[in-house]
């Protein structure tokens, strides 16, 4: 069984029963007490991110995860569609198993698929930028753009995104998947 000192960045653990990724984590050892390992985990179900610790030398149970690329094709109402671009197979899943970043996949795009426990979907890793083209704007006043006003704005993948004023409707901006952030403006 593995312990605290087999922990690294990004990989899946079973903590509490519930699948968690290790987002960041440190070794602490105060003074006379006995040292600890200071956990941050991101729930894989729910994305809520919790800080725990354990004792330094604890045993803990990583979970093996598979990736394999797949292709997004399209999304069915709360389902979405990935093909394995190599054997051709076609995988359906609910919105809820995979996350939240899918919502910035287009059709066609390629994602890589976490499995587990004999090819159950534990999410999906999108690329963590992505350039998207908005759809829906809402026209800045006049007279707001001397501070840093945002507005909201709806890709063309249905997501809906925080943007300065001076984005208008037709434009390509570049976004972070992993915090839905807006970061530039693409020509």
């Amino acid at each position: 069984m593995a312990t605290t000192s087999d922990l690294r960045t990004n990989i899946i653990i079973r903590y509490n029963g519930v699948l968690h990724r290790v987002v960041e984590f440190h070794h602490h050892a105060p003074g006379n007490w006995r040292a600890m390992v200071m956990l941050k985990l991101k729930n894989m179900q729910t994305g809520k991110v919790i800080e725990d610790r354990v004792r330094a030398g604890s045993d803990i149970e990583i979970v093996r995860v598979d990736k394999r690329p797949m292709q997004f094709l399209y999304r069915d109402g709360d389902s979405y569609n990935f093909m394995d671009s190599e054997t051709f197979e076609q995988i359906e899943s609910s919105g809820d198993t995979i996350g939240e970043t899918v919502q910035f996949l287009k059709e066609g795009e390629h994602a890589d698929i976490l499995f587990y426990d004999e090819n159950k979907i534990l999410g999906v890793d999108v690329p963590f930028f992505v350039t998207l083209q908005v759809t829906e704007a809402a026209t800045a006043v006049r007279g707001d753009t001397a501070t840093n006003i945002t507005k909201p704005v709806t890709l063309e993948t249905g997501a809906v995104v925080q943007v300065p004023a001076f984005v208008n409707e037709g434009d390509m901006i570049r976004v972070d998947t992993r915090t839905g952030e807006y970061i530039e403006r693409v020509k």
